[in-house]
């Protein structure tokens, strides 16, 4: 069977499922680290030293662990959507479903990652040397993981 087309060629079953392969290892490669990254935020107000945080401090927290469930949460999905779909015929949705989620997922994790190492920059050397560090990191993060990807893409073209 040959669905929708894909950059000019048709899609068939054996494409959509090596697509599907693919991506599931991707997921489970990120999913591991996001996890990590989420049971270490849920572990800090439970040390010593989140008492003596301030406001500021505490609703960074709670931002970056909400925002590292919500990519836990976009990470994990198409293992449900597939749960769910099993065996009704709707392949190339949800490849296409679980591929924005997953760019969703990494987009929120490189926002995560970096209000992490700005969250421990303040902690550690002050706010302003903090958020500096964060949009470095950040800047590195969304170029390597967008930017050089793009570039490749359009290299090949």
């Amino acid at each position: 069977m040959v669905h929708e087309e894909d950059a000019g060629h048709p899609v068939t079953e054996a494409m959509l499922d090596r697509n599907w392969s693919e991506l599931m290892q991707v997921l489970r490669v990120v999913q591991t680290g996001v996890q990590l990254l989420t049971g270490f935020l849920v572990t800090i107000p439970f040390t010593e030293r989140f008492a003596g945080l301030d406001d500021y401090q505490r609703g960074l927290y709670v931002v970056l662990l909400v925002g590292s469930v919500l990519t836990t949460g976009l990470l994990v999905a198409p293992v449900a959507y597939h749960r769910i779909l099993f065996r009704q015929r709707r392949r190339p949705w949800l490849v296409a479903a679980a591929n924005n989620l997953a760019r969703g997922g990494l987009l929120l994790l490189a926002l995560v990652c970096a209000g992490v190492v700005h969250f421990v920059g303040d902690l550690v050397i002050g706010r302003g040397p903090g958020l500096v560090l964060a949009l470095a990191v950040l800047a590195v993060l969304l170029g390597t993981w967008t930017l050089a990807p793009l570039l490749a893409g359009r290299h090949a073209r």
